[in-house]
C-alpha cells in the first residue's frame, strides 16, 4: 500500500476546464485557421522581442480553456486586433483571468504602450455600452496618487510606432485636434450634459481605430497627445455630469497616454488641472496638494511659465482647504509670480495652457481665499475673474458668479449676494452642468443661518420654481 499515492492525486486541481467561447467567436470573426493565429501570433511575439513558437495544437489548447502564461494573452490579442483592424482586449478573447474586471478597468497606469492601448479602449467601449459598475462607483483619492507615482517614476515609452492595421496619418491626427477644440466649445458654452454622449462614442468608434492603426513613430506620439487631450476632455465631463467615478478613470487614462506622447508637461497637467481638482471636489485637501507636487516635480523644466502658474495655483488650493495659511499664500504668490513672467508674444505655450489666462487663475485664488475665510480677497478675486472671462465661458462665468456670491455672505452682504447668485442661476438655465448645481447647493448653505430673512426666502423660491421647470 502507498499512502501518499492517494493524496497526491488529490492535490490535482479538478476543476473542468471551460471552452473558451469568446476565443472561438473571435477566431470565427477573423477568418483565421488555428495555424494562421499561431503564426500572426509568433511574428507578434518577435516584435516585442518574444521568441514564441504557438501551432495549430497551442490554439486548439486555448480553446479548450488553457490561459498561456506570461505576455501571450496580450500579444494573441494584439494578432487578432490587427487581423480584425480593432483593438481586441484580453478580456474579449477570454483570458483576463480576474485582471480585467469591469470594476477595475481603467484604474491601472500600464507599464506598457499595448497595454495602455487596451486600457483605454476598453474604458471607451464600457462607457458606451452603459455599465453600471462605471457610472455608480466610488472614487478614492489614493487611487488618483499611485499613478501620479507611477508616472514621476516611469522611464519614457522608447517606441510607440506600429506596424499592423489601416495607415494613420498626420491628417488623422489633425482630424481628432480639430474635434477637440469643437468639443470643448461646446462644452464650455452649453455644458457637458450636450456633449459627453458624443464624445465617447467619437473615442469608442473613431479614435480606437485610430490607436489599433499603423504609424510611424512621429504621428504615433502626435496620435498619443491629441488622444490624452481628448481623454482628459471626457473626463472632465464626466465631473460635469456628476460622474466623478467614471473621471477618475478618464484621467489615469490621459496621464498614461501623455507619457507615450513624452510629452511630460502635459501629464503635469493632468496632474494640477484635473486629478488635483477632483480631489477638491471630492473632499480631499491632502491630495490635492500631493498631485500638484508631483506634477511640479515631473514637468519641472519641461513647460512654459503659464503652465507654472497654474501648477502653484493648484496646490494653493490645497493648502487653503487645510486652513494652512502661510502655506497656501506661498504657493498663490508663486503663482502669481509665474503668470506675470508669462510672455503671450512670445507664443511658446502649449495649446492645452493657452486658456489658463489671468481670468481663471483670479478664479483659483478666489476658490483660495473663500477657503481661508478671507472674504475681501474673494471678492476682489472672484470680480476679476468675472471681468476677464468672455461670455462664451458661460459655466466658468455662473462659477464666478457664484464664487462672488459666497464672498458677500461671508462679508454679511446678504441681499447682495442673492442678487449676484441670482445672475448664476440665470447662467446656469442656459447649461446642462451638474458643477454648476453644486456650487449653488454650496451656496445655499450658506444662506442657512439667513433663511429668515426675506431677499433669501425669495431666492430659495426662485429655485423651487427652477428646479419644478
Amino acid at each position: 500500500m502507498r499512502p501518499h499515492g492517494g493524496y497526491a492525486m488529490a492535490a490535482r486541481p479538478l476543476v473542468a476546464r471551460q471552452p473558451n467561447e469568446r476565443l472561438q467567436a473571435l477566431i470565427q470573426e477573423a477568418g483565421c485557421s488555428n495555424a494562421g493565429l499561431a503564426r500572426r501570433v509568433n511574428v507578434c511575439g518577435v516584435e516585442h522581442g518574444l521568441d514564441l513558437r504557438y501551432d495549430k495544437t497551442s490554439v486548439a489548447r486555448w480553446l479548450r480553456g488553457q490561459q498561456p502564461r506570461g505576455r501571450a494573452p496580450a500579444i494573441i490579442a494584439e494578432a487578432l486586433g490587427r487581423k480584425l483592424g480593432r483593438t481586441v482586449t484580453i478580456d474579449e478573447i477570454g483570458m483576463a483571468n480576474g485582471k480585467n474586471l469591469a470594476s477595475g478597468v481603467g484604474l491601472q497606469f500600464s507599464p506598457t504602450v499595448l497595454g495602455a492601448i487596451e486600457q483605454v479602449c476598453e474604458l471607451w467601449r464600457s462607457d458606451v455600452g452603459r455599465r453600471d459598475f462605471l457610472s455608480g462607483s466610488s472614487v478614492a483619492a489614493s487611487a488618483l496618487v499611485e499613478p501620479s507615482r507611477d508616472w514621476l517614476i516611469s522611464a519614457p515609452d522608447p517606441q510607440v510606432s506600429r506596424s499592423a492595421g489601416p495607415r494613420v496619418g498626420p491628417s488623422d491626427v489633425a482630424a481628432v485636434r480639430a474635434m477637440t477644440q469643437a468639443l470643448t466649445d461646446l462644452d464650455h458654452q452649453y455644458g457637458s450634459g450636450h456633449v459627453r454622449p458624443v464624445l465617447v462614442h467619437y473615442l469608442n468608434s473613431v479614435v480606437s481605430g485610430l490607436l489599433a492603426g499603423s504609424y510611424r513613430e512621429a504621428v504615433g506620439r502626435e496620435l498619443f497627445a491629441t488622444v490624452a487631450r481628448l481623454t482628459e476632455l471626457a473626463g472632465y465631463m464626466a465631473v460635469d455630469t456628476g460622474q466623478p467615478g467614471l473621471a477618475q478613470r478618464y484621467y489615469i487614462q490621459s496621464l498614461r497616454l501623455a507619457q507615450a506622447a513624452g510629452d511630460r508637461g502635459y501629464g503635469g497637467y493632468v496632474l494640477a488641472a484635473s486629478m488635483s481638482h477632483l480631489a477638491a471636489q471630492l473632499g480631499n485637501p491632502r491630495e490635492i496638494a500631493q498631485l500638484a507636487r508631483a506634477a511640479q516635480e515631473g514637468a519641472r523644466g519641461r513647460v512654459t511659465p503659464r503652465a507654472e502658474s497654474m501648477f502653484h495655483a493648484a496646490e494653493a488650493r490645497g493648502h487653503a482647504l487645510l486652513g494652512d495659511v502661510r502655506a497656501a499664500h506661498e504657493a498663490a504668490g508663486r503663482a502669481v509670480g509665474a503668470m506675470e513672467s508669462a510672455d503671450p508674444a512670445a507664443g511658446d505655450d502649449p495649446v492645452w495652457i493657452a486658456h489658463f489666462d489671468e481670468a481663471y487663475l483670479a478664479d483659483e485664488l478666489a476658490h483660495c481665499h473663500r477657503d481661508l475665510g478671507q472674504a475681501d480677497a474673494a471678492a476682489r478675486y472672484a470680480r476679476q475673474s468675472l471681468d476677464g472671462h468672455p461670455e462664451t465661458r458661460a459655466r466658468r462665468r455662473a462659477i464666478g458668479h457664484v464664487l462672488l456670491a459666497t464672498a458677500q455672505v461671508q462679508q454679511r452682504e446678504i441681499e447682495q449676494a442673492c442678487n449676484t447668485a441670482t445672475r448664476a442661476v440665470e447662467l446656469l438655465e442656459t447649461l446642462r452642468s451638474n458643477r454648476g448645481a453644486e456650487y449653488l447647493d454650496d451656496f445655499q448653505a450658506r444662506l442657512e443661518p439667513h433663511r429668515e430673512e426675506a431677499v433669501v426666502r425669495e431666492f430659495g423660491a426662485r429655485l423651487d420654481l427652477q428646479a419644478a421647470a
